[in-house]
């Protein structure tokens, strides 16, 4: 697995990314919040400290919940039961006081990875919505038929929207998925690119504007 260990003391963190590789997986250190939120794409679980020097890890986990839900295991200091149940009910799959068992860990890391993948459900890679035809795979669309040309980023935000067909999909959840940053704001950027796409669509209401939130695919 490709895991992330986002703890700001070098002695934990390289005894926790060191004893990870000795058991086949694969790394990426972290100290702060931030590089967390700029970097989680692409991770299979995250090991995650509380007590981080830009942000409190709690902080760190809702913004990180508001855009993924990749496997979180708390690994933390922090033992009161406050802390405990914020951090479950704020998203994480698993919390362990330090100093953890290294079995226990992976142990952990296995379960709440497992549990994720039985949840998830193979996508079509062909989505129909009326006579608009999305060929995932193939990263094509045909309106009525008609191939239309969209530009890289145009299909990553119809690829993130139709994934999710009739649920609200919020702006910062499509600004994360393709440009790969979850709290920098970049809302004309995105305005733009969606304009275009709806243009080449030429399917009004086809994709949706949720007012203050963000867009929803499906008449």
């Amino acid at each position: 697995m490709q895991i992330a260990v986002v703890e700001d003391d070098d002695g934990v963190g390289d005894a926790l990314v060191d004893a990870l590789a000795n058991h086949g997986h694969d790394t990426v250190r972290m100290r702060r919040g931030s590089d967390l939120l700029l970097g989680h794409r692409g991770m299979d679980a995250v090991i995650l400290d509380l007590g981080l020097p830009d942000a409190d890890g709690l902080q760190v986990l809702r913004q990180l919940r508001a855009v993924s839900d990749v496997p979180v295991v708390i690994l933390t200091a922090r033992d009161d039961e406050r802390s405990v149940v914020r951090g479950l009910r704020g998203g994480a799959d698993d919390y362990l006081v330090k100093p953890a068992r290294l079995a226990e860990l992976l142990a952990r890391l296995d379960v709440v990875t497992q549990r994720r993948r039985a949840a998830e459900r193979p996508a079509s890679q062909q989505i129909t919505e009326g006579d608009v035809v999305v060929d995932l795979a193939a990263r094509e669309v045909e309106v009525a038929g008609e191939p239309i040309a969209l530009t890289t980023k145009e299909f990553e935000l119809l690829e993130v929207l139709v994934a999710r067909p009739g649920a609200a999909v919020s702006r910062q959840q499509l600004m994360d998925a393709v440009w790969g940053d979850a709290y920098v704001a970049i809302s004309r950027t995105l305005d733009v690119h969606m304009t275009g796409l709806r243009a080449k669509l030429a399917r009004p209401g086809l994709i949706s504007t949720i007012r203050g939130y963000g867009y929803r695919w499906g008449n």
